[in-house]
């Protein structure tokens, strides 16, 4: 359809289990004919909003939406700086988007458009979080009880902040997403009090109750299910390698984030040492910052945000050059990934030869309503419902009764901090 145009770009802002999404729906000149994208970067979504309304707007309209290769282009250098998740994630609306209209011309999903499915469904690992190891055991086992094989273990460290401590259970009923528990105030030594926003953390005491969850993991429910933990970039490096000597033992599926990606070259040190499998990439916002991972086999699951790095356009290629050197796909898929974004990841997962895992968010009952064609998981898999496009919708009238509400700092990221107040990079 050669005179088919962009009619209008708008974004689609709602909240309706306390997470921000971001939604970019495109609409053509062909009645009904629409598609929506995930561009959610919940820690400053209104600066995403303006990067589409002020700048991709006007500059997508009247362009024929099936040029989604020459549109992703000629966008992604039109601000001339490129990258960084403002603008990739505005960009990553839009591709989205173009993606699910071009399966909605065809009437084909675009895994389909991608080239077919090289598997039936993408298994999917889950979030058990606690208090204490009893708790995480229980919540694994009901998980275990509902299908899954894969999950991820989280414990708190007494006394100290610790990521990913709680925020999942075995019920669909509730959400899962990241989320840190702290307290609140904490002694450094006999005179002084330090209080911090978003808790004290030390690297030692974590390392210790990390490594006594797996301990306990493997006693009591033993090794029939795949573990993995992530570290969240939050120990010193030299720390990190020793970690990943240490959980060797216990046969994780994976470690992941066990450096910031500005300390990329410790990563050489873990692979002398160690054949833990590691997994990184939710902090890069461009596929330049983890080619070099890839080419010199430094990680085994590539852990990419799609909708960090500009949309599937870029993501696709990204997994096809990880194909080459036997690196896996594992993106990232918490919360704060929509379930339009899960289901552009359910696209890939499908169609790529080498996808690992997908991680998953478990979507609370109004979420689902407000996107109709929400991925459906069961027995530990993501199915497709074989619809065109990405076969997901979003009820905008339902979305609007749950508008963004208010943030302290406009929504930033909890500060985590050490006993000496010094900031610990997430």
């Amino acid at each position: 359809m050669s005179d088919l145009q962009i009619r209008d770009v708008r974004v689609i802002l709602t909240e309706p289990d306390n997470i921000r999404l971001v939604i970019v729906k495109i609409e053509t000149t062909e009645p009904e004919l629409y598609g929506i994208g995930c561009a959610t970067f919940t820690q400053r979504p209104t600066a995403v909003v303006s990067a589409v309304n002020d700048y991709l707007r006007p500059f997508l309209i009247g362009k024929n939406p099936a040029d989604i290769e020459d549109i992703w282009q000629s966008s992604y250098v039109s601000s001339y700086w490129r990258n960084g998740p403002v603008l990739n994630n505005a960009l990553s609306g839009v591709d989205q988007a173009l993606w699910d209209i071009k399966g909605k011309l065809a009437n084909m999903p675009v895994y389909d458009l991608f080239g077919g499915k090289a598997r039936d469904a993408a298994a999917v690992y889950v979030h058990s979080t606690g208090d204490d190891l009893q708790e995480v055991e229980d919540r694994a086992r009901a998980f275990i009880d509902q299908g899954f094989h894969y999950i991820r273990v989280q414990v708190a460290t007494p006394g100290y902040a610790t990521y990913g401590s709680r925020g999942a259970v075995a019920d669909d009923s509730l959400q899962t997403g990241p989320r840190v528990i702290t307290d609140r105030v904490t002694k450094f030594d006999s005179n002084t009090i330090y209080a911090h926003p978003g808790g004290i953390f030390e690297p030692r005491p974590y390392i210790k109750s990390a490594l006594g969850l797996f301990e306990h993991i493997r006693a009591t429910i033993g090794w029939d299910i795949e573990i993995l933990h992530d570290v969240h970039e939050r120990i010193p490096p030299i720390m990190g390698v020793d970690l990943a000597k240490e959980v060797e033992q216990y046969k994780l599926f994976f470690l992941e984030d066990l450096f910031a990606p500005e300390d990329n070259d410790y990563f050489r040190m873990v692979r002398q040492q160690t054949s833990t499998p590691i997994a990184m990439g939710e902090l890069y916002n461009s596929p330049h910052e983890i080619i070099p991972m890839v080419k010199d086999r430094l990680l085994d699951f590539m852990r990419v945000h799609i909708s960090q790095i500009g949309g599937l356009t870029p993501a696709r290629k990204l997994a096809a050059l990880c194909e080459a050197f036997n690196v896996r796909t594992a993106w990232h898929g918490p919360g704060d990934t929509s379930p339009v974004g899960h289901a552009a990841n359910l696209m890939l997962d499908l169609n790529t030869i080498n996808f690992g895992i997908q991680e998953y968010a478990i979507f609370q009952e109004r979420t689902q309503e407000v996107f109709p064609g929400c991925p459906e998981v069961r027995g530990g898999y993501m199915w497709p419902n074989g619809k065109p496009g990405l076969g997901i919708d979003v009820d905008e009238e339902l979305a609007a009764k749950y508008p963004f509400k208010e943030r302290a700092f406009g929504g930033a990221w909890d500060t985590v901090r050490r006993a000496d107040g010094g900031v610990v990079r997430p």
